[in-house]
């Protein structure tokens, strides 16, 4: 896909908004515009209608209810609203007092968790993961007893593209009485996830990762649940009291429709078509003068439009930059650019730093097409000519 003539290998930092999911939104910009909290008039009862079709396709899409999505301003705070709502819900009802996280947690995880040992008197412990990015699930069964409260775990990883096996996780969370969270994010353009809901206690999801539009989340939280969370956000009372706030209509309304196309046939088929493009991309980029090394997971066996390559002998930052402005890509999470030290993601799976350094997140998406994959490995080429 060609965004202002750069060739777009970014879609796991945010997907371009669907134009199907654009035209869903427009009219609750300026035609059906009410306030769907107003529960006096017509115009207050079409957009509440139109709020709970959104929840109703959020939750199909996890085989869930509608009652239990509560929507958020995105996962970062869906992924907050879980880990914080949860402890501190549970605080004066609970002697459990540990919360398990894995050490390929997204960052946002990894603070809340952080927040929750320094503020809140629980125990944070890393679970550590295999070469291919994937919980231990020997270590998890020998940390897990009957004093942790939450394990929260990444299903789909943002920067390498493992995906979890959750069936097997949430037996070991559930023999032991643990809640299983699930940070989602990047699952909908991965996997079908029809029957997700049936595996935990909470997902976080977030619009602009499934071709939805930016500012816009989703927590789902298990009914049973939802009278033990405490609100991070206060006010109105919206949301059965958990997230205050006036939703925003169009971005509601336009996840719900992004929730819509990443199931189903057309889903599937979409998905198998990235997969096919990524795997190319890497055959192709094995084939030019330069070592490259895939980190992580086989192709098989990873989110369909992820390939992390490591350059040997390279500098990421150097190749990113040479590449300006005609291909986009990142060398890891988008939330955590800039800051300068190695992906800890990669050093978790056992890259040292200088490996990590050398390596280069690309992430294909539905628009992409096989002219973009031939002329990025081409660019790619010609960058490493010129910056060895």
């Amino acid at each position: 896909m060609k965004i202002y003539d750069t060739i777009y290998l970014d879609h796991q930092a945010t997907t371009p908004l669907d134009q199907r999911v654009l035209r869903k939104m427009e009219p609750f910009w300026r035609e059906t515009f009410g306030n769907p909290h107003s529960a006096e008039h017509s115009m207050g009862w079409a957009a509440d209608k139109a709020i709970a079709d959104a929840k109703s396709s959020v939750a199909a899409l996890i085989g869930a209810d509608a009652d239990e999505v509560i929507f958020t301003s995105g996962a970062t705070e869906a992924n907050n609203f879980a880990l914080l709502g949860v402890a501190r819900g549970m605080v004066t009802k609970s002697d459990r007092r540990r919360i398990l996280v894995s050490a390929v947690e997204h960052k946002c995880v990894l603070a809340a968790a952080q927040a929750l040992e320094e503020h809140n008197s629980f125990k944070v412990e890393i679970v550590p993961v295999d070469q291919q990015g994937k919980i231990r699930q020997d270590e998890l069964a020998k940390m897990i007893s009957n004093d942790v409260l939450l394990c929260s775990f990444i299903f789909v990883n943002n920067e390498i593209g493992t995906i979890q096996e959750i069936s097997e996780i949430s037996q070991i969370c559930r023999d032991s009485g643990a809640l299983l969270h699930c940070d989602g994010a990047q699952a909908p353009t991965a996997m079908d996830l029809a029957h997700v809901a049936d595996q935990v206690d909470l997902l976080s999801l977030s619009a602009h990762k499934m071709y939805g539009p930016m500012g816009m989340g989703a927590l789902y939280i298990r009914r049973e649940l939802q009278s033990s969370i405490e609100p991070i956000i206060y006010g109105g009372g919206q949301q059965s009291n958990l997230r205050s706030g006036t939703l925003p209509l169009p971005l509601c309304v336009g996840m719900g429709e992004a929730a819509k196309l990443c199931s189903g046939d057309d889903a599937a088929n979409a998905r198998e078509r990235v997969r096919s493009l990524r795997n190319h991309f890497v055959e192709r980029l094995s084939q030019t003068d330069w070592a490259i090394q895939l980190n992580g997971p086989d192709l098989d066996d990873r989110h369909p439009g992820n390939a992390n390559v490591q350059f040997i002998d390279f500098d990421a930052q150097d190749i990113l930059a040479a590449l300006q402005p005609r291909l986009a890509a990142s060398s890891g999470s988008a939330c955590t650019s800039g800051i300068p030290e190695p992906s800890h993601v990669l050093r978790a799976i056992g890259l040292t730093a200088e490996q990590a350094d050398a390596s280069i997140r690309f992430s294909l998406g539905w628009q992409t097409t096989e002219a973009d994959v031939e002329n990025a490995v081409e660019i790619i080429a010609q960058v490493l000519a010129r910056v060895h």
